[in-house]
């Protein structure tokens, strides 16, 4: 049996997706399951067993002879949650637990690291480990995500294959559930649906012109490949970045959605937020040699066929 955390997230429902189009079946998908639009997310999956995040780790303690991997996705994701004893409890001690018992069981994990930990950029987006130490989030989720980083690192005691994937800025399917946590993707396509224009950010730095700032979008379907392809490969364990590896500007993501649409560009620049002006992230790039160097050859889907893509599958749900 496969499990995977997170099951009725985003990320964490596709998964279980592309493993059922392999064929792998026998799916533990352990998640609250407390909200109703998020489990909508597993309508059609095919999955052995549902158990509660609470029960999961006595339920893996009864049966851990008959997992064979664990995909650890499930957090609390929300960048703008200031509960630090909540962020803690679930991003890092929980995976700290499920991580002793895959040393003690001797399973396979892939968890979900974040590229929040990397903070301002200050130095790179270079999944070196001996960097990681030295990074500086900038909000209590991406601290909680490093704080576990770290202490994997420093462990003696590890399972006998891991990876932990610092996932960039992900968009596609399923992630309808997310409200203002959902991708920049999502809120272009209900803004230009909805009003024939997007509203971005302008820039307040003076390297950059408006929309002009730059993220490393991702796929949630070239996600779940490399996701696969660690399944499959068990060696190399380590911390991986998981972006494209190429930067694209916001006016790109926009103009992209306005084409997918079939509309013209319509762009509205606003002023940011002063309460997160300062904390904005310019520039954010994975290196992704790392990945390739262990033998993940696929391409990644480039920005503009990604969000035609997935553009079209909106549209489809609402017919």
């Amino acid at each position: 049996m496969i499990v995977v955390t997170g099951a009725a997230g985003f990320i964490g429902s596709y998964l279980i997706q592309r493993l059922n189009q392999d064929n792998f079946n026998a799916i533990i998908a352990v998640d609250k399951f407390d909200h109703q639009a998020k489990n909508k997310n597993l309508i059609g999956a095919t999955i052995r067993e549902q158990i509660d995040r609470d029960l999961f780790l006595s339920w893996l303690d009864k049966n851990y002879e008959t997992v064979e991997f664990i995909f650890h996705i499930g957090a609390r994701t929300d960048t703008a949650e200031f509960n630090l004893d909540l962020l803690h409890s679930l991003n890092t001690e929980y995976t700290k637990e499920i991580w002793k018992r895959c040393c003690q069981y001797q399973l396979p994990l892939v968890y979900a690291s974040s590229a929040a930990t990397y903070g301002l950029g200050e130095f790179g987006y270079d999944d070196d480990e001996s960097k990681i130490p030295l990074l500086k989030p900038l909000n209590p989720y991406g601290v909680s995500k490093q704080e576990f980083d770290v202490w994997a690192l420093q462990q003696y005691e590890k399972p006998f294959f891991w990876a932990g994937l610092k996932f960039f800025n992900v968009y596609g399917p399923n992630e309808y559930h997310k409200g203002r946590m959902a991708s920049v993707i999502w809120h272009a396509y209900n803004q230009i649906s909805q009003t024939g224009k997007m509203k971005l950010f302008k820039s307040h730095h003076p390297d950059y012109r408006d929309g002009e700032q730059k993220r490393d979008f991702i796929y949630v379907k070239d996600l779940a490949e490399v996701c696969l392809f660690f399944m499959h490969h068990r060696k190399n364990s380590g911390i991986y970045n998981l972006g494209s590896g190429k930067a694209r500007t916001f006016n790109d993501l926009a103009t992209a959605v306005f084409n997918a649409l079939n509309k013209p560009v319509n762009i509205e620049y606003v002023e940011t937020p002063h309460d997160i002006r300062n904390k904005y992230q310019y520039f954010t790039e994975a290196n992704m040699h790392k990945l390739s160097r262990v033998g993940y050859a696929k391409d990644f889907v480039n920005l503009e066929d990604g969000v035609f893509d997935y553009i079209h599958i909106l549209e489809r749900s609402k017919i």
